[in-house]
């Protein structure tokens, strides 16, 4: 068994796909869009076959400003110290947030993190 997908709630659809495919270099479907819910979205397709759904819908809820159950971050995997290195200063020099890192945690992971425009928390990690 496998986790097939994650999904992932946005503001702003196309900003959030170009993201993806701009850093970590995503393949996009075309959008899909439900006219009688309002309901769009993409599924974005990394390498190695992990994919992402980014959607977005009328009338959707702001996060709360503090810590909330559930899903957290996302780990996105760049394959070396070096990328971490290399992306995690092109993301701040592009303007995006910087959380945390580079640096090796506790239980031993490689890693940065960064908000991107909707303040969603990015893992750049190996």
């Amino acid at each position: 068994m496998k986790i097939d997908h994650a999904a992932l709630y946005v503001k702003n659809l196309e900003q959030a796909r170009q993201f993806f495919e701009k850093y970590f270099h995503a393949k996009s479907n075309e959008m899909y869009h439900n006219p009688n819910t309002g309901f769009s979205s993409y599924f974005l397709t990394f390498d190695g076959g992990s994919r992402l759904e980014i959607m977005n819908k009328p009338d959707l809820q702001d996060k709360p400003d503090s810590d909330w159950y559930g899903f957290i971050h996302l780990a996105m995997n760049v394959g070396s110290k070096e990328k971490v290195d290399e992306l995690t200063k092109q993301l701040i020099q592009d303007g995006y947030k910087w959380i945390s890192g580079p640096r090796t945690t506790g239980d031993g992971y490689y890693e940065s993190c960064i908000q991107d425009a909707e303040g969603n928390t990015i893992e750049i990690t190996i």
